[in-house]
């Protein structure tokens, strides 16, 4: 049950990294691609735990794509907030 649950999770991710993907392809507003890769690793996260990990989750690996989808959020947010209009 915990797999198919990390599928849907990572189906849904996968869905919102192509949905800021669109919206970066209709605005060129970077803050989007920035979304877009971050959501687009949080969707190969999910995978590498349930199916590389048998579901441990006290690995390095997932925690360190988890830091780094968070970090380019984080880096687009600051982008976002620092470029002049």
């Amino acid at each position: 049950m915990n797999d198919f649950i990390a599928g849907a999770v990572a189906m849904g991710f996968f869905v919102a990294a192509g949905f800021f993907f669109r919206f970066w392809r209709e605005s060129r507003d970077r803050l989007f691609a920035f979304f877009a890769v971050a959501f687009f690793l949080m969707t190969i996260n999910h995978p590498i735990v349930a199916f590389f990990e048998h579901g441990n989750e006290f690995t390095l690996l997932p925690y360190v794509i988890r830091l780094l989808s968070y970090g380019i959020i984080l880096v687009g947010i600051i982008d976002k907030n620092l470029r002049k209009n």
